[in-house]
């Protein structure tokens, strides 16, 4: 997200089509608009200097959590909770730092999805106000270090049970918010079944040992963790009493993978804008970038993925949010708007030249992000073997 007029022609994509007026209420754009002149505020100027150091300012959360963005004054419950909101959400977040987004959605999408949608209703009631407010700060503990696409069947982590309590040993990889965490929803599979369950297991309970992953070249500012646990104990009061098979886990999945595919769409906006801006600006030639035909073109794509991404997501979230959810959907949306973030993100550092590899352009940023966006929740090649199933009847999965 950049300062100045150019950053005004993703909001007409908004307008002229009507993506936001169409689907939320106006309190709910009321929200969004708080949202991105706190970005652009308080969090954007921080950026190039977290991503050059691969921290995440303590400042970045300190300034989203008091916005209640789960539950946003005056819009109702039904609809803060919804795809749509979540969706715009993201987007708004994406467009400013993918990290950022990433890191918000750890706590907003996939923790808070593990104790709605994974724990009993007791569970729920009790723990989403705590997750929703911050208090409880939690990550999702799902892949591992030789499983990712392979996690349904692969999974490694292991837990038995004796009387009330369970005992934990596995390692997990890739797990996001985990450093700064209060409890780790970790996914293990029980020796007594063979099938999933999950555990909140505290930080800092004994036999848990999480370590920062460095040398990260995509989303540096977002603390991705490598987490051993070695005879963690766990009460059967923390067991997430909705999740007893993979076919839970992968039911939480599908609410999930929508938030990335609206991080996706975001992505491509925040590209747009800092290609816009700098080609407004910059001269070669003795006239702006911005009055090149070759240069047009490229901006003329850009915007056709934007709008597109757009129209996806949205039919996508209106859909889960008449109660249709499938798992075809969300990954068709997820490979698609993550594709095109990919080529957006390439023609936003293309026309910058060389430049476009400078952290002071914003470009720079989301071109190496685009890469993380492209494999996380689910490669390009998973969502395509899951929507191929759909379309043949026949799984081609190894």
């Amino acid at each position: 997200m950049t300062d100045g007029d150019s950053s005004t022609t993703v909001d007409a994509v908004l307008e002229r089509y009507g993506f936001a007026e169409r689907h939320l209420s106006a309190a709910a754009r009321a929200a969004l608009d708080g949202l991105s002149a706190t970005l652009r505020r308080d969090i954007v100027p921080l950026m190039a200097d977290a991503w050059e150091r691969a921290v995440m300012p303590d400042a970045v959360l300190d300034a989203l959590v008091p916005l209640r963005l789960m539950d946003p004054e005056g819009v109702a419950v039904e609809e803060a909770d919804s795809s749509t909101f979540s969706g715009f959400r993201c987007l708004t977040l994406a467009r400013a730092d993918v990290s950022v987004a990433t890191a918000y959605t750890a706590q907003a999408g996939l923790f808070r999805t593990a104790i709605r949608y994974g724990g009993s209703a007791e569970q729920a009631a009790r723990w989403d106000p705590l997750v929703r407010s911050f208090e409880m700060r939690g990550a999702f503990c799902l892949t591992e270090p030789d499983h990712g696409s392979d996690i349904a069947g692969g999974l490694a982590t292991r837990a038995r049970r004796e009387g009330d309590t369970w005992t934990i040993d596995g390692e997990k990889r890739w797990i996001g918010g985990a450093a700064t965490a209060d409890v780790l929803a970790v996914f293990a599979r029980d020796d007594a079944d063979g099938r999933i369950k999950a555990f909140l297991v505290d930080r800092n309970a004994p036999g848990v040992d999480v370590r920062g992953i460095r040398g990260k070249v995509s989303l540096r500012p977002m603390q991705n963790t490598h987490i051993v646990l070695r005879g963690v104990r766990v009460e059967e009061d923390r067991r997430l009493h909705g999740v007893e098979s993979w076919r839970d886990v992968a039911a939480l999945l599908r609410r999930m993978r929508s938030d990335v595919a609206w991080i996706a769409t975001g992505l491509q906006a925040g590209a747009l804008d800092a290609a816009l801006t700098y080609t407004a600006r910059r001269e070669q030639f003795g006239r702006a970038l911005g009055g090149f035909q070759l240069v047009q073109e490229k901006l003329a794509r850009m915007l056709g993925n934007v709008t597109s991404s757009l129209a996806l997501v949205t039919a996508l979230s209106a859909r889960q949010d008449a109660g249709v959810w499938s798992d075809e959907n969300s990954a068709l949306a997820k490979m698609v708007t993550a594709e095109r973030a990919r080529e957006t993100a390439a023609l936003a550092r293309e026309v910058l030249g060389g430049n476009g590899l400078l952290l002071e352009h914003d470009a720079a940023r989301f071109f190496a992000d685009a890469e993380a966006v492209y494999s996380y929740e689910g490669t390009h090649e998973i969502n395509a073997l899951i929507v191929g199933r759909s379309l043949t009847g026949a799984s081609a999965f190894a």
